[in-house]
């Protein structure tokens, strides 16, 4: 069962899907999205063209939705938005026909197909719903107002409706069955299957859990101007030339449908706008919030496409009707824009050689010794691991737990017995152990290691932060991303350890080469990062451990030491590193040994500074550190005027 709400049309297609021959299941699930993307633009295609009789007004709005940056990037992935982006367009598609419907039977027959169609799109993504409630009392009062609504009818729109809701039943079957070695709550009971449908856990009707997210005007104006990147602003232009012609045009046939789709848009913006809580400012939640936006840039599509025949329209009746030019007004923009697209997008969403995440999951689980246990945390590692361990195949030994999910109460009754050779002292992870007022018992990290002592243990990456049990009995030393806790009474030899994690990982990706908002960008900074971990737990160790000064050189040296080989190594690395080099240095200037020139040291200490205070203009201690720069000068100059005395 996948994560609140289940989406469970999507996981029994892409089961489908992974019983296909050819490629990984990844790929196959990818190829899925895709054709179901492509099915998708068809219908916009459809709904243009029902409702305008224009083939370039159709073209336009399948193109332009279809290659746009977004739309393109969720449809070549295995998510749920490309599900969704059809379904949007299946309701819009019916919404034109049923329009169009010349006889009651064929409304009748439209509205129980619609009605199924809404119930099936309820069991993939549930922001379709803001569409739903628009459509299906337009459809009823439409019915109604041609006095083919009876009650019977009503109970067979109902009936299918509850029919395209039953791919819903898989979640309660798959719980009780209990076969997966991942899923997500308890739906055995109707309490459980209700919590999980209203995404409770999550919070309903908001995005995340626990954050607190823009505000509404400003989630509307960064949701324009992704419409004018994604879209272009002819197209939006186009799109209130629908609008403005309907209401200007009074016998515009067309014109109930126009106003439904506008209202749909102008609904689902602004209830998204209020429930988003994510901070759009952030580019990586801006990149989760945005594919929200393909929702209601498909509609913007559609009027668009209908904004381009009714320009074309006001030239029949006109000296140009009859010539070749007026199609050629029509069909040049259609073409021309969505050409723009194409040029604009194919080169950032061809992601043929994109294997970033998935060779940063196979670096992590490489790396690790034989029959280790990671606790894991966060979307990156969490997802990107447990696909290659189990959908893969990769490393059987190694054993995956995730940190928030042992904090629920479902998480170890349904997946303890899928995690063999792991013993947990308890039904559930909390920093305050003991039993639960609900009966619950409950274990903290502390425990948790004690009864694994057996086990080699990791954490990947970073450790929930209202547990620190685990200090009493261990210690974290750094292993690539991840952390290894150790017990505390092991002795660390800065060397050995060096000689261990310095080649870990085999990645070879530039610094700073993917999009802040995308999950590439975060693989990439981790890998990165982890290259320096182990100095910077050395030279922290040095700052801070209880030490004789002996001991205490040593750390520094073998700290200075290592980060003067990584960051000479690489030219183009995180800023941070800068930093982290100059301070070491100006430790080993302190240290006075004799072995290293004084005057490098300084040099190096000034010019790292430096570079650091060019590239991290938003460091609230930039002046301090220029102030400090401008006493190692002054050291430096002296210096120099000794030596050269």
């Amino acid at each position: 069962v996948a994560h609140p709400p289940g989406y469970p049309l999507f996981t029994l297609l892409a089961k489908v899907a992974t019983g296909l021959p050819g490629g990984s299941p990844a790929f196959r699930v990818n190829l899925l999205c895709g054709l179901v993307g492509a099915a998708a633009a068809s219908l916009l295609f459809c709904t243009v063209f029902r409702l305008s009789g224009s083939y370039a007004g159709g073209i336009l709005a399948a193109g332009v939705f279809s290659f746009s940056r977004l739309t393109w990037q969720w449809s070549i992935t295995a998510e749920v938005f490309s599900l969704n982006n059809l379904f949007v367009g299946l309701l819009m598609a019916l919404t034109a026909h049923f329009e169009e419907a010349s006889t009651a039977k064929e409304r009748s027959k439209i509205s129980k197909l619609g009605a199924f169609c809404c119930g099936l799109s309820l069991c993939n993504q549930h922001t379709i719903v803001l569409y739903i409630v628009c459509v299906v009392p337009w459809v009823l009062s439409q019915l109604f107002r041609k006095k083919e609504l009876s009650l019977g009818h009503l109970l067979k729109l109902g009936l299918c409706f509850l029919a395209g809701l039953l791919p819903y039943l898989y979640l309660p079957a798959s719980s009780y069955l209990n076969r997966a070695r991942w899923t997500w709550g308890d739906q055995t009971t109707f309490q459980g299957f209700l919590t999980h449908f209203l995404r409770e856990e999550y919070g309903t009707f908001n995005l995340a859990k626990s954050e607190t997210g823009s505000s509404m005007g400003e989630m509307l104006l960064f949701q324009l101007a992704q419409m004018k990147s994604e879209l272009s602003l002819p197209v939006l232009a186009l799109a209130l030339v629908a609008c403005v012609s309907t209401a200007l045009l009074k016998k515009q046939q067309k014109s109930p449908v126009i106003w439904l789709f506008t209202g749909m848009l102008c609904l689902y913006s602004l209830f998204f706008a209020w429930r988003a809580n994510l901070d759009v400012t952030k580019p990586l939640f801006l990149g989760v919030v945005e594919r929200f936006w393909l929702q209601s840039s498909a509609v913007v599509a559609v009027l668009a496409g209908l904004g381009l025949a009714t320009l074309a329209s006001l030239g029949r009746g006109t000296v140009l009707e009859g010539t070749w030019l007026l199609p050629c007004l029509e069909w040049l923009p259609a073409l021309a824009l969505v050409a723009s697209q194409l040029w604009a997008n194919y080169s950032t969403c061809d992601q043929s050689n994109n294997y970033v995440v998935d060779k940063f999951a196979r670096n992590v689980l490489s790396s690790m010794p034989v029959g280790a246990v990671i606790l894991l945390r966060g979307d990156l590692p969490g997802n990107a691991l447990r696909y290659l361990h189990y959908c893969e195949g990769m490393r059987p030994d190694v054993t995956l737990v995730d940190q928030e999910m042992m904090t629920y109460e479902w998480y170890l009754p349904k997946l303890a017995k899928h995690l063999p050779g792991v013993y947990f002292p308890g039904n559930r992870w909390n920093p305050v152990e003991g039993v639960l007022p609900d009966g619950t018992l409950a274990f903290n990290l502390h425990r948790f290691l004690k009864v694994n002592k057996h086990k080699e243990v990791f954490v990947c990456i970073g450790l929930h932060e209202g547990d620190s049990t685990w200090r009493r009995s261990h210690s974290l030393w750094p292993w690539g991303t991840c952390e290894k806790l150790v017990p505390s009474g092991a002795v660390f030899d800065p060397g050995e350890w060096i000689r261990l994690t310095r080649n870990l990982y085999n990645w070879t990706e530039d610094y700073g080469s993917f999009s802040p908002s995308s999950w590439e960008a975060v693989a990439n900074e981790e890998m990165w990062q982890a290259r320096m971990k182990t100095a910077f737990f050395i030279f922290d160790l040095a700052e801070t451990a209880s030490v004789t000064a002996e001991m205490k050189a040593q750390l520094y040296t073998f700290a200075y030491t290592s980060y003067k080989e990584i960051v000479s190594s690489h030219p183009h690395h995180p800023v941070n590193w800068h930093k982290n080099y100059a301070i070491a240095c100006e430790r080993m200037l302190r240290l006075g040994r004799g072995d290293v020139d004084p005057e490098m040291l300084l040099s190096q200490t000034v010019k790292h500074f430096l570079l650091y205070t060019e590239k991290a203009e938003d460091d609230p201690q930039r002046q301090d550190i220029l102030q400090a720069v401008q006493h190692l000068r002054e050291e430096l100059q002296g210096l120099r005027r000794r030596k050269a005395e």
